[in-house]
């Protein structure tokens, strides 16, 4: 039976009377506080674009029998003006757009937030209750609740069609189209409010379960995200199907048996990922993001936070075409491409570690010798069309794939796993900037054509990485680092284009890793299970088992792992990713 834990959980030490489930017990705890407060009351429950509002609505506010309701969506402007507002992130493509530098305000009618600003004003007594995105711009709160959900969940009911947009009745809408909106304008607006809140949040409240809500303190809060950079910790997985999608990880993680394949694992994104942290009985899920805001020096290191900010640039996650089919072809945009075009400050560099394959497993990686870049192009056009199956074989590489194998992809390289591989792709986070290619002639699983961007992808494809230079620069490019009793480090890339390091660990007895300045990600690519120690007991030791993602924060500068449990004496590997600086 798979030992990969699917829910795994920071235990939060020191408030576990500061915690509640359901809304029954959340109603009780808020009434109870606001009668503390004297005179008239201003509740504000402040929310992340995606909450339900009709569930906040009958279940939390009505029975807290508010004087004065106020729903701030509705002193924002239109979702056609806003719509207008944000035209230029928009774009007219189906995927990609431009990063939304505004801030919440910008999107707020002052005329009506000025009247809502008399009503309460004019109001001497009771309870007034303001809910919705961007609410405590309209009033300071008595008391402030924060209402938050993962961008996975956001992602989840938009496909259910359970929500649309912010602002928006686009129910109904290409579920491409409404993520875009979210990735490119709402998620950025919404970060940069709620960055500026932490402090102020008397309760979170955990809306990721339907009718099944969680709340904790500020302080709770504050502290679980302080206790949690302090030791190592893993992001709730999540798994999605796709059209080339396999079978290895329903097999060996124990997923849904009755899914026709998972495609991808996202168990290292912080971006998209969330923190489960448990407080007593209450286990609580939170944004991983929200750990990034807060602590980006403890958890990233100085010199990556001076370079990226509160953006965690590593990311980890697995493409499994184990029983399935070849993903796109593709490439990714060069750094002053996705600059110019898109407004990211890096591209997504990548690799392919080879986690496990069968039979004639490739991977398709660079160009052929002396091609015809204009013929490659126009065949890739009539392949759009559907007047030609694009004859990949004349132009692209195919190198055949072992496991523990390690393909570089720096951004500009035309790439895509075969069908029969299990790859852990590492690679720097901005993980939507692919520009498809060509996809063998397939329908996505909502029936339709699958984007493909052929225009954007002429203008970054670096021709001159061809197979002789593949060879020498992208595959297997493994060096020696050290070696001691039981254990031998290598470094196994990335390519000098990139800026990740990647180092693997090959141990049978303890070895001692160094942070080396970065937060280090890494992932048990041999063995069955590990233990992660601190060498000054800074920590609680931490199980790892196979194939699970883990994150070690910057500011623990050394640990050790060995073998443990059934690998004990065995030889395992660990795959390791930093930034170099």
């Amino acid at each position: 039976m798979s030992k990969y834990n699917k829910s795994p959980e920071i235990v939060i030490n020191n408030h576990d009377n500061e915690a509640w489930k359901g809304y029954d017990e959340i109603v009780s705890t808020l009434y109870y506080k606001l009668k503390t407060i004297s005179g008239k009351k201003i509740l504000v429950i402040d929310c992340y674009p995606g909450v339900i509002y009709s569930e906040i609505l009958q279940e939390l506010i009505r029975p807290l029998n508010p004087e004065l309701l106020i729903h701030s969506d509705d002193l924002a402007f239109s979702g056609e003006h806003i719509t207008k507002m944000i035209e230029r992130n928009l774009t007219d493509d189906r995927v990609f757009g431009v990063l939304s530098s505004r801030t919440m305000d910008e999107f707020f009618d002052e005329e009506k937030v000025r009247e809502a600003k008399e009503k309460i004003e004019n109001l001497q007594s009771g309870l007034v209750i303001i809910y919705g995105v961007g609410a405590t711009l309209i009033e300071q709160p008595d008391l402030l609740v924060y209402a938050d959900l993962a961008r996975w969940e956001i992602q989840q009911r938009y496909r259910a069609k359970s929500i649309g947009n912010w602002k928006m009745e686009n129910f109904e809408e290409d579920v491409l189209k409404k993520y875009k909106r979210g990735y490119f304008v709402e998620w950025r607006v919404a970060d940069r409010h709620k960055k500026g809140l932490y402090h102020q949040i008397d309760f979170l409240l955990d809306t990721n379960e339907k009718n099944n809500p969680k709340m904790i303190t500020g302080n709770a809060f504050l502290d679980g995200l302080h206790q949690a950079v302090k030791r190592p910790f893993r992001l709730v997985p999540y798994f999605d199907p796709g059209v080339w999608g396999g079978q290895w990880m329903k097999e060996k993680f124990g997923l849904e048996r009755s899914a026709k394949n998972f495609a991808w694992s996202f168990d290292g994104v912080p971006e998209e990922n969330s923190l489960y942290l448990t407080f007593g009985e209450v286990r609580v899920e939170v944004p991983s993001t929200n750990l990034i805001f807060n602590h980006p020096v403890e958890l990233l290191g100085d010199r990556v936070h001076a370079r990226f900010g509160t953006e965690f640039p590593i990311r980890f996650d697995f493409l499994d075409t184990m029983g399935g089919q070849n993903l796109s072809l593709q490439v990714h945009p060069l750094t002053e491409y996705i600059q110019e075009k898109f407004g990211m400050h890096y591209t997504q560099d990548e690799s392919y570690y080879i986690l496990d394959k069968e039979g004639d497993a490739v991977v398709y990686l660079g160009v052929k010798e002396d091609i015809s870049p204009d013929e490659m192009m126009e065949d890739l056009r009539q392949a759009e069309k559907g007047l030609i199956s694009f004859p990949d074989e004349k132009y692209i590489n195919k190198f055949p794939a072992e496991k523990h194998d390690h393909f570089l992809i720096p951004a500009g390289t035309i790439h895509c796993s075969g069908e029969n591989t299990m790859v852990l792709e590492i690679s720097a986070t901005p993980y939507i900037f692919t520009f498809k290619l060509w996809d063998w002639d397939r329908l996505g699983l909502d029936g339709l054509p699958r984007p493909v961007h052929i225009d954007h992808g002429e203008k970054v494809i670096q021709w001159d990485r061809n197979t002789a230079w593949v060879k020498d620069n992208l595959i297997n490019r493994f060096e020696s680092i050290a070696e001691g009793d039981g254990w031998k480090e290598e470094r196994t890339g990335l390519h000098e284009r990139e800026f990740i390091e990647t180092r693997r660990h090959w141990f049978s007895k303890k070895v001692i890793h160094e942070t080396h300045g970065s937060v280090n990600v890494l992932n048990l690519v041999e063995g069955e299970e590990a233990i992660i120690e601190s060498p000054t007991g800074e920590f609680e030791p931490f199980i790892v088992h196979y194939a699970e993602t883990f994150i070690i924060p910057e500011c623990i500068k050394e640990y050790s792992i060995r073998p443990y449990g059934e690998s004990e004496g065995k030889l395992l590997a660990t795959i390791k990713a930093f930034v170099r600086v």
